[in-house]
């Protein structure tokens, strides 16, 4: 279910979602879909953010490995970039979809605290998680407009220096 969703967001985006699309497509009837999805589309979509938030979190554990600083600072920033390039369907669900998905709260699900731990862990943010959260919109906004096409993309690459140089400052 959640791959058929996936594959007709990036087609087509999220308004082509439905649940008698997905019915449709994976043989099952749309009380069947409720069944395994009692919120419908919402939490079909919530489903895929938070799968998003596992893969980008492996995605920039395995950048980040053993690097420190400026090179861990890049790295992930690098895989971030990507990850939001690679999974436009899925970083539009955990970003800019109107779902509820709480960050900084008790509430907060492990998969999404485990990527915003990951990024504290890449810029040395030991404090009240400020710098993390700069840093995080920092590679949102970064990766939204990048993939809306307006940032030129020969200068990525020193985005994401340029980025790690004020980061690593921080540490």
């Amino acid at each position: 279910m959640l791959d058929a969703a996936r594959e007709r967001a990036n087609t087509d985006g999220w308004a082509a979602v439905t649940t008698r699309h997905l019915a449709e497509v994976i043989g099952f009837t749309q009380p069947v879909l409720y069944g395994h999805f009692p919120g419908g589309k919402t939490e079909i979509m919530l489903a895929v953010a938070t799968e998003g938030f596992v893969e980008l979190t492996r995605q920039c554990r395995v950048a980040l490995d053993r690097r420190r600083g400026t090179s861990a600072i890049e790295a992930v920033a690098t895989a971030y970039l990507d990850f939001g390039r690679s999974h436009p369907a899925v970083y539009e669900a955990m970003f800019q979809q109107t779902i509820e998905v709480p960050f900084a709260s008790a509430d907060t699900p492990t998969e999404l605290r485990a990527a915003f731990d990951l990024l504290a862990e890449t810029v040395g943010d030991s404090g009240d998680g400020t710098t993390t959260e700069l840093f995080w919109a920092s590679l949102h906004g970064l990766s939204t407009l990048d993939r809306a096409g307006r940032l030129r993309p020969r200068h990525r690459r020193r985005r994401v220096a340029e980025l790690a140089a004020l980061f690593s400052a921080q540490t």
